[in-house]
C-alpha cells in the first residue's frame, strides 16, 4: 500500500524533504513506518519516544493501522517562546 509521510520542524531538517513516499504491506501501523524511516535517517532514532503522529490530518496512536493512500505527519515536539 502506498502512505505519504510528513514531516515537520527537525525531521524535514534531517531527511532534506518534507515529503515522502513509501510502500509499505497491508496491515502496517504507524510504528512500522516510523521504523522503516529511522532505517534511512538513523538521526530520527533520538525522536522515537516523544514523535506525535497524525494519520489523515487527525492525531492517531502510533500503532494505528493504516490504509492504502493515508497521510501520515510526524511531529516533534515543539518549543519556544
Amino acid at each position: 500500500m502506498r502512505i505519504t509521510v510528513l514531516l515537520f520542524a527537525r525531521l524535514r531538517d534531517i531527511a532534506g524533504t518534507a515529503n515522502l513516499d513509501r510502500n509499505l504491506p497491508e496491515g502496517s501501523t504507524a510504528r512500522f513506518l516510523w521504523k522503516t524511516l529511522v532505517q534511512d535517517f538513523p538521526d530520527f532514532e533520538s525522536y522515537s519516544d516523544v514523535i506525535s503522529t497524525a494519520v489523515n490530518e487527525e492525531y492517531a496512536r502510533i500503532d494505528s493501522e493504516l490504509s492504502d493512500g493515508d497521510e501520515v505527519a510526524f511531529l516533534p515536539p515543539v518549543s519556544g517562546g
